[in-house]
């Protein structure tokens, strides 16, 4: 009897002690997933574009896809990279960071510029109006959405992976990251497939109810549209806040703290200034400076990108498809 209670006290234990676990690696998990929210907020904004034009019955389908694409992206090639920097090059995260960190503020700063001045199609645009028909324009459209979604993933896989405690064993870490990878990816797609079947489901009950329900089905109609240019406002304006801050905190760790302690000092005088709400009048203060920063830095980097990035990587495409058509040696025979 003394050793079966025994027996029992050391379960108990343990399922404390893994429960104390599930309950580290949820929270861990949750703080990482909301430290990504740019990323985030900016995927599940252009996500909806690539099923744009196709007839409805595809419309789920192609976000299937999409998100399965994702999944593959984060779980089985960007997981491993992160656990690899992690294991063996944790210098290299925080410049890794703060590069994904600029390419979001490129990309917000380039929304931005584009509402003021026609500029030629982006990358990720071209990806939406492939010059291809049927079932290979559905291909073109979710291939394109998933180069997007790397992009994207890597980021919020790297922001992840910073805030996990460094003395944390690889296996918490994997576990985290994976918690991460999945809820982000179901939350994302999830959201998307509500919002790409909204006006469907709008016009459904239009036509199909009468009174209070066809009234909600007409409002839904009427306010989507405006609800995707909302969605994309806010998108961008996370892409560059996001990408700021995560620029702040790199050049911080990096030695180089002065706009961080600035900004910190604004954010303090501000909150002293009104008591009523300090912490969201800290908040506010510091996520302005972060977003004036981040579109300095992303406008700045348009024509760098135009004029030397871009230009770089359509030569060295160029090559490779180039090499592609040269005919085999043993097929010329």
């Amino acid at each position: 009897m003394s050793g079966l209670i025994a027996l029992l006290d050391d379960v108990a234990a343990i399922s404390k002690v893994a429960a104390a676990s599930i309950d580290d690696v949820a929270g861990q998990a949750a703080k990482a997933g909301a430290k990504a929210a740019g990323a985030v907020i900016d995927d599940a904004a252009v996500t909806p574009k690539y099923v744009h034009g196709f007839d409805a019955s595809r419309e789920i389908p192609i976000v299937w896809k999409i998100a399965r694409g994702s999944l593959f992206n984060k779980l089985v090639i960007l997981l491993p990279v992160a656990l690899l920097l992690s294991a063996f090059a944790p210098w290299a995260i925080p410049p890794l960071l703060m590069l994904g960190g600029a390419y979001l503020c490129y990309e917000g700063a380039h929304k931005v510029a584009h509402l003021f001045h026609k500029t030629d199609t982006h990358d990720s645009e071209k990806h939406t109006h492939p010059d291809t028909d049927g079932a290979a324009l559905e291909e073109a459209r979710v291939a394109g959405a998933i180069k997007t979604d790397f992009i994207l993933s890597a980021e919020i896989m790297t922001i992840a992976l910073s805030t996990i405690p460094t003395d944390d064993s690889l296996l918490m870490k994997a576990v985290i990251l994976a918690l991460v990878a999945v809820a982000i990816t179901v939350a994302v797609y999830g959201f998307v497939a509500l919002v790409v079947k909204a006006d469907d489901v709008g016009v459904h009950l239009a036509q199909r109810r009468t009174g209070a329900v066809a009234a909600l089905g007409r409002g839904i109609v009427k306010v989507m549209p405006g609800f995707m240019k909302t969605l994309t406002v806010v998108g961008t304006a996370a892409m560059i806040w996001v990408g700021g801050q995560i620029i702040v905190h790199g050049l911080e760790q990096l030695g180089w703290g002065a706009p961080y302690h600035l900004i910190h000092d604004w954010a303090d005088a501000a909150a002293a200034a009104v008591p009523a709400a300090p912490g969201v009048v800290a908040w506010v203060v510091t996520a302005f400076c972060d977003g004036v920063i981040g579109l300095i830095l992303g406008l700045a980097l348009l024509p760098v990108a135009t004029k030397v990035i871009n230009p770089i990587i359509g030569a060295v495409m160029g090559a490779f498809a180039q090499l592609r058509k040269k005919p085999n040696a043993n097929e010329t025979r």
